[in-house]
């Protein structure tokens, strides 16, 4: 008789991760990040909660790798910036996109708790930046550094404050909830930042 094959532990162990991301996700939707703990994750999850502890050493951490991997293809290739030849359009097109993922619920909520998380856990916050913000302000900037090669961009401007320039009023609007953040304010940012950038 053939042996029976042993179970995959490593398959396993992926479905447990997976599950217990989701149940991150599912939870703070339903009871906010106060309320939220590391039993009732497991307890969703169906794992133990020593098994989320041996992976990870908080609920913050357990939030931040669940956020993180809503954006993960399978595919997994390098995310880029359109680049039209119009900085204007395509940066207009780039804050528009942001606005609706600050918007969208599955965005606002963990990443609002990551935020606050963030102030009182270096940590943490640091890893936020890292792997959430920080990619895609490299990709702006890397975008307004071919504006400045095609000669639209002043060359004695820095991209990396200009990135600044242009998020910190939607991360601001969005944060404090200053006023509603629309494709009308992303536009308007666009255009005020540039008139301070653009080459004459």
């Amino acid at each position: 008789m053939a042996d029976k094959a042993a179970p995959d532990s490593a398959r396993r162990s992926e479905r447990s991760r997976r599950a217990i991301l989701g149940a991150a996700l599912e939870l703070i939707g339903e009871m906010g990040y106060p309320r939220l703990t590391v039993e009732a994750i497991a307890a969703r999850a169906g794992v133990g909660k020593q098994t989320i502890y041996r992976w990870w050493p908080s609920k913050a951490a357990v939030l931040l790798d669940a956020f993180t991997a809503q954006g993960e293809t399978p595919e997994g290739g390098e995310p880029a910036l359109p680049d039209t030849g119009d900085l204007e359009a395509d940066l207009k097109l780039v804050l528009r996109a942001a606005v609706d993922q600050m918007n969208a619920p599955a965005y606002d909520l963990p990443a609002r708790a990551l935020t606050a998380e963030g102030l009182v856990n270096p940590e943490l916050g640091a890893h936020f930046v890292a792997r959430v913000l920080e990619p895609g302000l490299r990709l702006l900037a890397e975008r307004l550094r071919a504006a400045q090669d095609a000669g639209q961009v002043a060359r004695d401007v820095d991209p990396s404050v200009v990135v600044e320039l242009v998020c910190g009023p939607l991360t601001h609007c969005w944060l404090l909830r200053t006023r509603p953040l629309t494709h009308e304010y992303a536009d308007a940012v666009v255009e005020t930042a540039l008139r301070g950038i653009l080459k004459r």
